[in-house]
């Protein structure tokens, strides 16, 4: 697996590439405060599968901050024109959280690029866009969290740094996903853990609903961080919804 850093549209961004050429490619998009190292299972399951590469965006993980933070629409735009830089074809565009959000403004932006499209645990839920209730939620989900989460969050947040993510986290609830999800024209899987208080049930239809061409699966016994601890049974599904797809 290869390790780069990578120049597009004056931003500095982190990409790993398991480089196998054969197969679909899958890009890997991840929550606020986190980074690569937060899909290590998913990507160990999806990668005798096709070509895996993930991304650090600008000012998370190892990618350096930029002067401001991004809208994200902004970082759509930076999804975009990482996906064309790097000649990566028509991935599977996969995202979690936050990543769910610069996913769906990618999709919606250039649906001639991306023709199938993953949101594991989409934000924010409308019902509860604030700050407070988010973080409130937040702590509902990581509470009685395996140290191996918790391992993963803290290192991942510390190198975000409290004001980066402060500034992140306003991004975040100034974006309001329904608005773009309608215009989705990828055949797109919503995934949902059913202990994800984040991502409420009711919240998960409605963005299913909202998209065209959509459809939605839960994960036993999960919560909002779904795919760091069973990235095999997300893996399994992603697969599948592709296999549908391509059968259809």
């Amino acid at each position: 697996m290869s390790v780069r850093k990578v120049l597009v549209s004056g931003y500095e961004v982190v990409t790993t590439d398991t480089d196998y050429q054969s197969g679909r490619t899958f890009l890997l998009v991840h929550g606020i405060g986190m980074g690569i190292s937060y899909f290590a299972q998913l990507s160990a399951s999806l990668e005798s599968h096709g070509r895996v590469v993930a991304i650090d965006l600008p000012g998370f993980g190892d990618a350096p901050e930029p002067a401001r933070a991004l809208t994200m629409a902004a970082m759509g735009k930076v999804l975009i024109d990482f996906v064309e830089l790097e000649e990566l074809g028509h991935p599977v565009l996969v995202g979690h959280s936050m990543g769910t959000q610069v996913v769906a403004e990618a999709a919606a932006q250039r649906p001639d690029l991306f023709p199938e499209v993953v949101l594991v645990a989409p934000t924010v839920n409308r019902h509860e866009r604030t700050v407070r209730r988010q973080a409130l939620r937040m702590a509902q989900d990581l509470f009685g969290e395996s140290p191996q989460v918790l391992g993963i969050g803290m290192r991942n947040y510390a190198k975000t740094g409290p004001r980066w993510f402060i500034k992140k986290l306003r991004s975040m609830m100034d974006h309001a996903i329904e608005d773009t999800l309608v215009k989705i024209q990828a055949h797109t899987l919503v995934i949902r853990g059913k202990r994800d208080p984040v991502c409420p049930l009711v919240w998960v239809e409605e963005v299913t609903a909202l998209i065209p061409n959509a459809t939605m699966v839960e994960v036993d016994n999960r919560g909002h961080e779904t795919m760091v601890k069973d990235g095999a049974c997300v893996a399994g599904y992603i697969l599948d919804h592709i296999l549908h797809v391509d059968h259809a």
